[in-house]
């Protein structure tokens, strides 16, 4: 009789310590799935017969396996219908977040959403939000999704609802994603008695961290909205903070300044300064005009025609800029009972549907599967784009598909000087800097000479990166590239790490030799040294 033999289980079902020790037991994995297969038949039957007797221990189990990583779907009726002894577990399953398995901790925190309902909320979420705070990366989104969510459905009342969401903003702002900042917004909105509580929130929480790019987009949302309530310093939830003009325009000059901002954040940056307008005077609105007037040539064309269009406003019509920037119209929310309990669940799901919803557990091998096809591409469309025009600015970057398709594993670390491109006497080198105040950026300035006698026209540089990343191109010095080693051109990349993974990029290349013919280049980059990243 083999060692399987001896250890095969019987019909009968095994008590929960018995399962645990037996398929610990096992050798291999065939062996454990093997036993594995036989309990959950077990339990089938036991579920078919009705056996209240073996239900709370079939139940253990049940979580056990599910921990373990094992379907067990045919369970789930009887979940539902025995939620108070699941409940029994919820210390347990909590318990396994700070399991050294990571599988066991991806399931731990699947069920304690699962588990998660307007008695349990506070005490639930409160337990995790410190595991966000320590969580590996690749946990952090799911766990964001599902505070969100949690809090969505379940939050006692409505300055709960808002604490939470900032707490999770602060701790992974990162992390959430991109539908978060416009929801969090709907969601202050709606609350008129908390507006300023919550702009006193967030503006300390901006003072302290430019990092978390949705935490930075809803505060300036917040101090464009309500920052008079601010100069107000009249606030009943905490003790209001003293704040002058000075100190909220100079917020957002950094805001504006920094080398983490997005050209989006940026974007309600320029639009807080014009609706704090309506409520200051003298040199207040020359500095806001100055600090709008800067962006009237920015690079980034959505951003430059926002600065003009208020720009536009204080010149030829500023008689209307009290108008045109009122404050939004309070949102028509549901509220919350004062019992814990949310009042018109249903029709408030389809009013605000949820902040961010967790993917199910069966999405998990499809989304790990096409990770590397789902990176970011930053321009979309056919590959087989038409030949591009020269550029007399800013270059616009053309449509092609797939630019990050089958990206390699990232190759081992190189130099800080990178060498990324030569051909046809051209030469691209990346030289890269982490500002010490900020170590998840990288700067790379992109370094193009030519050794060809005659000078390389329309060029055109455009880089790609997986989603984990943000990254911002600049506008190069120019479009031509000397021949005979003349004057290089530059173009800088900055490029946000917040997960600080190996770095992959692509860039597309594009340009005119001095015969005439137009050449287009797809390069691949997984050489970058771990200084650029880790």
């Amino acid at each position: 009789m083999g060692p399987l033999d001896r250890r095969r289980m019987p019909e009968a079902p095994l008590k929960l310590p018995v399962l645990i020790r037996t398929i610990r037991a096992a050798r291999t994995q065939a062996e454990e799935r093997e036993l594995v297969q036989r309990e959950s038949a077990v339990i089938r039957g036991a579920f078919r017969d009705d056996e209240a007797s073996t239900r709370a221990s079939n139940l253990a189990k049940l979580l056990y396996l599910h921990l373990l990583g094992y379907p067990a779907h045919f369970g789930q009726g009887l979940l539902q219908e025995e939620n108070s002894a699941v409940q029994r577990h919820r210390a347990t399953i909590l318990a396994c977040l700070t399991d050294l398995d990571p599988t066991v901790k991806r399931r731990a925190l699947q069920l304690s959403f699962a588990l998660v309902n307007s008695s349990n909320v506070r005490a639930t979420v409160k337990e995790l939000l410190g595991f966000l705070d320590t969580c590996a990366p690749d946990l952090k989104a799911d766990c964001t999704s599902g505070i969100f969510l949690a809090a969505e459905k379940f939050a006692p009342n409505k300055r709960w609802h808002i604490d939470t969401i900032l707490q999770v903003l602060t701790t992974a702002g990162s992390y959430v994603r991109d539908d978060a900042v416009p929801n969090v917004i709907h969601l202050i909105g709606g609350v008129q008695e908390l507006h300023s509580y919550a702009v006193q929130q967030l503006y300390s929480a901006l003072a302290q961290d430019l990092s978390q790019q949705p935490l930075v987009q809803v505060a300036t949302w917040c101090i464009g909205e309500y920052g008079n309530l601010l100069l107000d310093s009249s606030c009943e939830e905490v003790e209001p903070k003293q704040v002058d003009p000075e100190e909220i325009l100079s917020l957002l000059e950094r805001v504006l300044q920094s080398h983490l901002s997005l050209p989006a954040t940026r974007g309600y940056a320029l639009t807080a300064l014009m609706k704090l307008g309506t409520r200051l005077q003298g040199s207040d609105i020359n500095r806001i005009r100055s600090l709008v007037s800067i962006y009237c040539s920015c690079h980034d064309i959505e951003l430059q025609q926002r600065a003009v269009e208020y720009n536009a406003l204080f010149r030829k019509y500023d008689h209307l800029r009290g108008s045109l920037l009122e404050k939004m119209p309070l949102v028509d929310k549901t509220g919350y009972s004062e019992e814990g309990c949310e009042k018109g669940q249903n029709e408030r799901e389809d009013v605000a549907p949820s902040v961010l919803e967790v993917a199910p557990p069966g999405d998990r091998k499809q989304e790990e599967s096409n990770q590397v096809s789902d990176l970011l591409d930053i321009l979309g469309g056919p590959l087989d784009f038409p030949p591009s025009q020269p550029s007399t600015g800013a270059p616009v970057p053309e449509p092609f598909l797939d630019l990050l398709g089958d990206l390699k594993p990232p190759a081992a670390s190189a130099p800080s000087g990178l060498a990324v491109y030569e051909r046809d006497g051209l030469l691209i080198e990346f030289s890269m800097e982490r500002p010490p105040l900020e170590p998840t950026l990288l700067l790379i300035t992109a370094t193009v000479s030519n050794t060809a006698p005659g000078d390389v026209t329309s060029f055109s540089l455009q880089v790609a990166v997986p989603k984990s990343f943000q990254v911002e191109l600049l506008a190069p010095s120019s479009t031509t590239v000397p021949g005979q080693r003349g004057t290089p051109i530059t173009q800088l990349i900055r490029v946000l790490n917040p997960r600080k993974v190996p770095l992959r990029m692509r860039l597309r290349l594009t340009y005119i030799l001095p015969s005439g013919s137009l050449v287009q280049q797809i390069e691949e980059i997984n050489s970058f040294p771990e200084a650029a990243w880790k």
